[in-house]
Protein backbone atom coordinates (compact mmCIF):
# COMPACT_ATOMS: atom_id res chain seq x y z
CA UNK A 1 0.00 0.00 0.00
CA UNK A 2 1.57 3.28 -1.09
CA UNK A 3 0.27 6.77 -1.52
CA UNK A 4 0.70 8.70 -4.72
CA UNK A 5 3.27 11.17 -3.41
CA UNK A 6 4.17 12.21 0.13
CA UNK A 7 2.37 13.28 3.27
CA UNK A 8 3.14 16.72 4.72
CA UNK A 9 2.35 17.47 8.39
CA UNK A 10 2.13 21.15 9.42
CA UNK A 11 1.85 21.45 13.20
CA UNK A 12 3.67 23.72 15.67
CA UNK A 13 3.97 20.78 18.09
CA UNK A 14 6.96 18.69 17.03
CA UNK A 15 5.58 15.69 18.95
CA UNK A 16 2.48 15.64 16.76
CA UNK A 17 4.56 15.77 13.58
CA UNK A 18 6.72 12.91 14.85
CA UNK A 19 3.66 10.89 15.91
CA UNK A 20 2.06 11.19 12.46
CA UNK A 21 5.37 10.49 10.70
CA UNK A 22 5.98 7.28 12.64
CA UNK A 23 2.39 6.11 12.03
CA UNK A 24 2.60 6.89 8.32
CA UNK A 25 5.93 5.14 7.85
CA UNK A 26 4.55 2.14 9.73
CA UNK A 27 1.97 1.90 6.93
CA UNK A 28 4.64 2.22 4.26
CA UNK A 29 3.84 5.87 3.52
CA UNK A 30 6.40 8.64 2.95
CA UNK A 31 5.93 11.53 5.38
CA UNK A 32 7.66 14.79 6.29
CA UNK A 33 6.76 17.28 9.04
CA UNK A 34 7.36 20.95 9.82
CA UNK A 35 6.57 23.11 12.85
CA UNK A 36 6.83 26.37 10.89
CA UNK A 37 3.73 27.19 8.83
CA UNK A 38 5.67 29.87 6.96
CA UNK A 39 7.89 27.13 5.48
CA UNK A 40 4.95 24.96 4.48
CA UNK A 41 4.56 26.36 0.98
CA UNK A 42 8.22 25.66 0.22
CA UNK A 43 7.68 22.06 1.29
CA UNK A 44 4.37 21.74 -0.59
CA UNK A 45 5.93 20.40 -3.78
CA UNK A 46 3.98 18.67 -6.59
CA UNK A 47 4.77 15.26 -5.09
CA UNK A 48 2.82 16.10 -1.91
CA UNK A 49 -0.55 14.35 -2.15
CA UNK A 50 -1.82 14.76 1.43
CA UNK A 51 -1.43 17.59 3.96
CA UNK A 52 -2.31 17.27 7.65
CA UNK A 53 -2.75 20.86 8.86
CA UNK A 54 -3.14 22.14 12.42
CA UNK A 55 -5.52 25.12 12.62
CA UNK A 56 -4.27 26.59 15.91
CA UNK A 57 -0.68 27.71 15.42
CA UNK A 58 1.23 30.79 16.61
CA UNK A 59 2.35 33.20 13.95
CA UNK A 60 0.67 32.01 10.75
CA UNK A 61 -2.44 30.03 11.71
CA UNK A 62 -4.11 27.27 9.74
CA UNK A 63 -6.71 29.56 8.15
CA UNK A 64 -3.93 31.73 6.71
CA UNK A 65 -2.19 28.59 5.42
CA UNK A 66 -5.41 27.48 3.70
CA UNK A 67 -5.69 30.88 2.04
CA UNK A 68 -2.13 30.63 0.74
CA UNK A 69 -2.63 27.06 -0.44
CA UNK A 70 -5.70 28.23 -2.34
CA UNK A 71 -3.77 31.07 -3.94
CA UNK A 72 -1.07 28.60 -5.02
CA UNK A 73 -3.74 26.23 -6.41
CA UNK A 74 -2.58 23.36 -4.21
CA UNK A 75 -3.93 20.02 -5.47
CA UNK A 76 -3.16 17.92 -2.39
CA UNK A 77 -5.92 16.49 -0.21
CA UNK A 78 -6.09 18.20 3.19
CA UNK A 79 -6.95 16.84 6.64
CA UNK A 80 -7.50 19.51 9.29
CA UNK A 81 -6.32 18.89 12.86
CA UNK A 82 -7.38 20.86 15.92
CA UNK A 83 -8.86 20.76 19.39
CA UNK A 84 -10.88 23.87 18.57
CA UNK A 85 -14.68 24.09 18.61
CA UNK A 86 -16.21 21.65 16.09
CA UNK A 87 -18.26 24.38 14.38
CA UNK A 88 -15.11 26.40 13.74
CA UNK A 89 -13.50 23.29 12.27
CA UNK A 90 -16.48 22.80 9.97
CA UNK A 91 -16.37 26.45 8.91
CA UNK A 92 -12.67 26.04 8.06
CA UNK A 93 -13.56 23.02 5.90
CA UNK A 94 -16.16 25.05 4.02
CA UNK A 95 -13.63 27.87 3.55
CA UNK A 96 -11.15 25.40 2.08
CA UNK A 97 -13.78 24.09 -0.35
CA UNK A 98 -14.60 27.68 -1.37
CA UNK A 99 -10.90 28.21 -2.07
CA UNK A 100 -10.89 25.21 -4.43
CA UNK A 101 -9.04 22.94 -2.01
CA UNK A 102 -9.87 19.28 -1.44
CA UNK A 103 -10.76 18.56 2.19
CA UNK A 104 -10.44 14.85 2.97
CA UNK A 105 -11.55 14.96 6.61
CA UNK A 106 -10.46 16.15 10.06
CA UNK A 107 -8.88 14.87 13.25
CA UNK A 108 -9.93 16.26 16.61
CA UNK A 109 -7.03 16.59 19.03
CA UNK A 110 -6.02 14.64 20.95
CA UNK A 111 -6.56 11.80 18.46
CA UNK A 112 -5.66 8.16 18.95
CA UNK A 113 -3.29 6.14 16.77
CA UNK A 114 -6.23 4.05 15.50
CA UNK A 115 -8.05 7.20 14.34
CA UNK A 116 -4.97 8.47 12.53
CA UNK A 117 -4.32 5.12 10.88
CA UNK A 118 -7.94 4.91 9.74
CA UNK A 119 -7.61 8.27 7.96
CA UNK A 120 -4.27 7.36 6.39
CA UNK A 121 -5.53 3.97 5.21
CA UNK A 122 -8.64 5.53 3.71
CA UNK A 123 -6.56 8.01 1.76
CA UNK A 124 -3.78 5.64 0.79
CA UNK A 125 -3.49 5.36 -2.96
CA UNK A 126 -5.82 8.31 -3.55
CA UNK A 127 -4.44 11.35 -5.27
CA UNK A 128 -5.44 14.75 -3.96
CA UNK A 129 -7.73 16.64 -6.28
CA UNK A 130 -9.22 20.08 -6.32
CA UNK A 131 -12.96 20.49 -6.43
CA UNK A 132 -12.89 21.26 -10.15
CA UNK A 133 -12.92 19.08 -13.27
CA UNK A 134 -9.64 17.62 -14.45
CA UNK A 135 -9.74 19.66 -17.64
CA UNK A 136 -10.69 22.95 -15.97
CA UNK A 137 -7.70 24.76 -17.48
CA UNK A 138 -8.73 24.10 -21.09
CA UNK A 139 -9.11 27.52 -22.75
CA UNK A 140 -12.52 27.91 -24.38
CA UNK A 141 -12.93 30.96 -26.62
CA UNK A 142 -16.22 32.64 -27.50
CA UNK A 143 -15.71 31.62 -31.11
CA UNK A 144 -15.18 27.99 -30.07
CA UNK A 145 -18.50 28.07 -28.22
CA UNK A 146 -20.36 29.62 -31.14
CA UNK A 147 -18.91 26.95 -33.42
CA UNK A 148 -19.93 24.21 -30.98
CA UNK A 149 -23.52 25.51 -31.07
CA UNK A 150 -23.57 25.88 -34.86
CA UNK A 151 -22.08 22.43 -35.50
CA UNK A 152 -23.77 20.71 -32.55
CA UNK A 153 -20.51 19.45 -31.08
CA UNK A 154 -22.21 18.46 -27.83
CA UNK A 155 -22.60 14.96 -26.44
CA UNK A 156 -24.44 13.68 -23.40
CA UNK A 157 -23.18 11.49 -20.61
CA UNK A 158 -25.71 10.01 -18.20
CA UNK A 159 -25.45 9.31 -14.47
CA UNK A 160 -27.82 6.67 -13.02
CA UNK A 161 -30.21 7.54 -10.21
CA UNK A 162 -30.84 4.57 -7.91
CA UNK A 163 -33.87 3.92 -5.71
CA UNK A 164 -32.43 3.00 -2.32
CA UNK A 165 -35.16 0.59 -1.19
CA UNK A 166 -35.07 -1.59 -4.33
CA UNK A 167 -31.75 -0.82 -5.99
CA UNK A 168 -33.63 -0.17 -9.23
CA UNK A 169 -32.52 2.50 -11.71
CA UNK A 170 -35.28 5.08 -11.63
CA UNK A 171 -33.63 7.88 -13.58
CA UNK A 172 -30.71 9.09 -15.65
CA UNK A 173 -29.41 12.63 -15.38
CA UNK A 174 -28.20 14.02 -18.70
CA UNK A 175 -24.90 15.89 -18.37
CA UNK A 176 -23.53 17.78 -21.37
CA UNK A 177 -19.95 17.92 -22.69
CA UNK A 178 -18.38 19.52 -25.75
CA UNK A 179 -16.76 16.91 -27.98
CA UNK A 180 -14.11 19.15 -29.52
CA UNK A 181 -12.34 17.70 -32.59
CA UNK A 182 -8.90 18.66 -31.21
CA UNK A 183 -9.26 19.15 -27.46
CA UNK A 184 -11.53 16.17 -26.79
CA UNK A 185 -14.20 16.25 -24.09
CA UNK A 186 -14.69 19.60 -22.38
CA UNK A 187 -16.74 19.57 -19.18
CA UNK A 188 -19.54 22.07 -18.47
CA UNK A 189 -17.67 24.03 -15.78
CA UNK A 190 -15.62 25.41 -18.65
CA UNK A 191 -18.44 26.73 -20.76
CA UNK A 192 -21.88 27.02 -19.09
CA UNK A 193 -21.34 30.47 -17.57
CA UNK A 194 -19.74 31.65 -20.81
CA UNK A 195 -22.72 30.50 -22.84
CA UNK A 196 -24.96 32.40 -20.42
CA UNK A 197 -22.98 35.60 -20.95
CA UNK A 198 -23.10 35.08 -24.73
CA UNK A 199 -26.86 34.61 -24.64
CA UNK A 200 -26.56 31.06 -26.02
CA UNK A 201 -27.57 29.04 -22.97
CA UNK A 202 -31.14 28.48 -24.17
CA UNK A 203 -29.88 27.12 -27.49
CA UNK A 204 -27.75 24.63 -25.58
CA UNK A 205 -30.78 23.69 -23.49
CA UNK A 206 -32.78 22.75 -26.56
CA UNK A 207 -29.86 20.78 -28.00
CA UNK A 208 -29.52 18.80 -24.75
CA UNK A 209 -33.26 18.20 -24.43
CA UNK A 210 -33.57 17.02 -28.04
CA UNK A 211 -30.57 14.69 -27.70
CA UNK A 212 -31.63 13.31 -24.34
CA UNK A 213 -35.21 12.62 -25.42
CA UNK A 214 -33.93 10.92 -28.57
CA UNK A 215 -31.51 8.68 -26.65
CA UNK A 216 -33.43 7.77 -23.49
CA UNK A 217 -35.43 4.93 -25.06
CA UNK A 218 -32.36 2.76 -25.65
CA UNK A 219 -31.81 2.47 -21.88
CA UNK A 220 -35.06 0.56 -21.23
CA UNK A 221 -34.93 -2.63 -19.17
CA UNK A 222 -36.09 -6.09 -20.28
CA UNK A 223 -39.69 -5.13 -19.44
CA UNK A 224 -39.33 -2.06 -21.68
CA UNK A 225 -39.46 0.28 -18.69
CA UNK A 226 -37.51 3.42 -19.55
CA UNK A 227 -35.70 5.33 -16.76
CA UNK A 228 -36.85 8.87 -16.14
CA UNK A 229 -34.80 11.48 -17.99
CA UNK A 230 -33.48 14.32 -15.78
CA UNK A 231 -32.66 17.53 -17.65
CA UNK A 232 -31.14 20.77 -16.39
CA UNK A 233 -32.95 23.85 -17.72
CA UNK A 234 -31.67 27.42 -17.63
CA UNK A 235 -33.35 30.18 -15.65
CA UNK A 236 -33.89 32.05 -18.92
CA UNK A 237 -36.04 29.23 -20.29
CA UNK A 238 -38.08 29.13 -17.10
CA UNK A 239 -39.01 32.78 -17.64
CA UNK A 240 -40.17 32.20 -21.23
CA UNK A 241 -43.97 31.83 -21.20
CA UNK A 242 -43.80 29.84 -24.45
CA UNK A 243 -41.43 27.26 -22.96
CA UNK A 244 -44.04 24.77 -21.59
CA UNK A 245 -45.80 24.33 -24.95
CA UNK A 246 -42.53 24.17 -26.88
CA UNK A 247 -41.04 21.66 -24.46
CA UNK A 248 -44.09 19.40 -24.44
CA UNK A 249 -44.10 19.46 -28.26
CA UNK A 250 -40.50 18.18 -28.23
CA UNK A 251 -41.39 15.49 -25.68
CA UNK A 252 -44.27 14.28 -27.86
CA UNK A 253 -42.06 14.34 -30.96
CA UNK A 254 -39.81 11.70 -29.36
CA UNK A 255 -42.68 9.64 -27.97
CA UNK A 256 -41.63 10.10 -24.35
CA UNK A 257 -44.45 10.34 -21.76
CA UNK A 258 -44.36 13.69 -19.91
CA UNK A 259 -44.14 11.93 -16.54
CA UNK A 260 -40.93 10.27 -17.80
CA UNK A 261 -39.15 13.63 -17.81
CA UNK A 262 -38.00 15.64 -14.82
CA UNK A 263 -36.68 19.17 -15.14
CA UNK A 264 -34.04 20.12 -12.59
CA UNK A 265 -34.12 23.77 -11.56
CA UNK A 266 -31.50 25.43 -9.39
CA UNK A 267 -32.78 26.88 -6.15
CA UNK A 268 -30.99 30.21 -6.62
CA UNK A 269 -32.58 30.69 -10.04
CA UNK A 270 -36.10 30.65 -8.61
CA UNK A 271 -35.81 34.10 -7.08
CA UNK A 272 -35.68 36.01 -10.39
CA UNK A 273 -38.86 37.11 -12.25
CA UNK A 274 -40.91 35.08 -9.79
CA UNK A 275 -44.35 35.54 -11.36
CA UNK A 276 -43.19 34.44 -14.82
CA UNK A 277 -41.19 31.53 -13.40
CA UNK A 278 -44.10 30.24 -11.32
CA UNK A 279 -46.36 30.60 -14.38
CA UNK A 280 -44.01 28.37 -16.40
CA UNK A 281 -43.45 25.83 -13.61
CA UNK A 282 -47.17 25.48 -12.85
CA UNK A 283 -47.98 24.85 -16.53
CA UNK A 284 -45.18 22.29 -16.83
CA UNK A 285 -46.61 20.35 -13.89
CA UNK A 286 -50.13 20.59 -15.32
CA UNK A 287 -48.77 18.96 -18.48
CA UNK A 288 -47.29 16.09 -16.44
CA UNK A 289 -43.62 17.13 -16.45
CA UNK A 290 -41.88 16.42 -13.13
CA UNK A 291 -39.89 19.16 -11.35
CA UNK A 292 -36.83 18.79 -9.14
CA UNK A 293 -35.27 21.55 -7.05
CA UNK A 294 -31.55 20.98 -7.62
CA UNK A 295 -28.67 21.95 -5.32
CA UNK A 296 -31.05 22.52 -2.42
CA UNK A 297 -29.52 24.53 0.42
CA UNK A 298 -26.82 26.22 -1.67
CA UNK A 299 -28.88 29.06 -3.16
CA UNK A 300 -30.72 32.09 -1.86
CA UNK A 301 -34.33 31.05 -2.12
CA UNK A 302 -34.44 28.44 0.64
CA UNK A 303 -37.76 27.78 2.36
CA UNK A 304 -39.94 30.53 0.88
CA UNK A 305 -39.34 29.48 -2.72
CA UNK A 306 -39.61 25.82 -1.76
CA UNK A 307 -43.17 26.49 -0.65
CA UNK A 308 -43.95 28.40 -3.86
CA UNK A 309 -42.72 25.87 -6.41
CA UNK A 310 -44.87 22.82 -7.33
CA UNK A 311 -41.83 20.54 -7.25
CA UNK A 312 -42.11 16.75 -7.09
CA UNK A 313 -38.51 16.15 -6.01
CA UNK A 314 -35.91 17.74 -3.78
CA UNK A 315 -32.27 17.13 -4.62
CA UNK A 316 -29.66 17.36 -1.86
CA UNK A 317 -26.49 19.00 -3.15
CA UNK A 318 -23.27 16.98 -3.11
CA UNK A 319 -21.57 19.60 -0.93
CA UNK A 320 -23.64 18.37 2.05
CA UNK A 321 -23.48 14.68 1.16
CA UNK A 322 -19.72 14.64 0.61
CA UNK A 323 -18.65 14.99 4.24
CA UNK A 324 -21.84 14.22 6.16
CA UNK A 325 -20.40 11.10 7.78
CA UNK A 326 -17.61 13.28 9.24
CA UNK A 327 -19.32 16.69 9.56
CA UNK A 328 -22.19 17.05 12.03
CA UNK A 329 -23.60 20.23 10.44
CA UNK A 330 -23.78 18.60 7.00
CA UNK A 331 -25.37 15.49 8.51
CA UNK A 332 -28.08 17.58 10.17
CA UNK A 333 -28.68 19.52 6.94
CA UNK A 334 -29.14 16.27 5.00
CA UNK A 335 -31.46 14.77 7.61
CA UNK A 336 -33.65 17.88 7.83
CA UNK A 337 -33.82 18.23 4.05
CA UNK A 338 -35.15 14.67 3.79
CA UNK A 339 -37.74 15.42 6.46
CA UNK A 340 -38.80 18.69 4.81
CA UNK A 341 -39.07 17.11 1.37
CA UNK A 342 -41.24 14.26 2.65
CA UNK A 343 -43.44 16.59 4.71
CA UNK A 344 -44.12 18.57 1.51
CA UNK A 345 -44.97 15.40 -0.41
CA UNK A 346 -41.77 15.26 -2.47
CA UNK A 347 -39.33 12.49 -3.23
CA UNK A 348 -35.78 13.24 -2.03
CA UNK A 349 -32.63 12.33 -3.95
CA UNK A 350 -29.04 12.82 -2.78
CA UNK A 351 -26.22 13.39 -5.26
CA UNK A 352 -22.51 12.87 -4.83
CA UNK A 353 -22.80 9.55 -2.98
CA UNK A 354 -19.41 7.86 -3.07
CA UNK A 355 -19.19 5.73 0.08
CA UNK A 356 -21.23 2.92 1.63
CA UNK A 357 -21.34 4.86 4.89
CA UNK A 358 -23.13 7.72 3.10
CA UNK A 359 -25.63 5.33 1.52
CA UNK A 360 -26.28 3.66 4.88
CA UNK A 361 -27.00 7.01 6.55
CA UNK A 362 -29.33 8.10 3.73
CA UNK A 363 -31.15 4.77 3.89
CA UNK A 364 -31.57 5.06 7.66
CA UNK A 365 -33.09 8.53 7.25
CA UNK A 366 -35.54 7.47 4.55
CA UNK A 367 -33.95 9.16 1.52
CA UNK A 368 -35.63 7.86 -1.63
CA UNK A 369 -32.87 7.81 -4.25
CA UNK A 370 -29.18 8.49 -4.77
CA UNK A 371 -26.71 9.13 -7.54
CA UNK A 372 -22.94 9.23 -7.42
CA UNK A 373 -19.67 7.43 -8.01
CA UNK A 374 -20.60 4.68 -5.54
CA UNK A 375 -22.67 3.35 -8.43
CA UNK A 376 -21.31 5.01 -11.55
CA UNK A 377 -19.70 8.12 -12.95
CA UNK A 378 -21.56 9.82 -15.84
CA UNK A 379 -21.22 7.54 -18.87
CA UNK A 380 -21.59 8.00 -22.63
CA UNK A 381 -24.52 6.01 -24.12
CA UNK A 382 -22.53 2.99 -25.36
CA UNK A 383 -20.78 2.52 -22.00
CA UNK A 384 -24.02 3.11 -20.11
CA UNK A 385 -25.81 0.34 -22.03
CA UNK A 386 -23.07 -2.10 -20.99
CA UNK A 387 -23.14 -0.86 -17.40
CA UNK A 388 -26.94 -1.19 -17.24
CA UNK A 389 -26.79 -4.79 -18.49
CA UNK A 390 -24.30 -5.79 -15.80
CA UNK A 391 -26.07 -3.86 -13.02
CA UNK A 392 -29.52 -5.19 -13.88
CA UNK A 393 -28.21 -8.75 -14.12
CA UNK A 394 -26.78 -8.37 -10.63
CA UNK A 395 -30.14 -7.18 -9.30
CA UNK A 396 -31.97 -10.19 -10.69
CA UNK A 397 -29.68 -12.70 -9.00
Amino acid sequence: MTMVGKILVIDDEADVGEFVTVAARGLGLDCIATTDAADALQLCAPDISLILLDLMMPGMDGIEVLRLLGEHKCTASIVLMSGINKRVMETAEKLAAALGLAIAGHLEKPFRLSELEEVLKRLAGVEGSRAVPANAEIPVSDEMLRTAIERNQFVLHYQPQIEISTGKIVGLEALVRINHPELGLIHPDNFISRLESLGLIDELGWIVADRGLAEIGQFADSDKVVPRLALNVSVNSLQDLKFPDMFLSLVKKHGVPPEGVIIEITESGLIDALSRTLDVLARLRMKGIQLSIDDFGTGYAMMRQLLNVPATELKIDRIFVMDMDMNNSDRIMVQKTIEIGHELGMKVIAEGVERISQLDFLRSRGCDSVQGYLYSRPLPPAELISWLAVYRAGLSQ
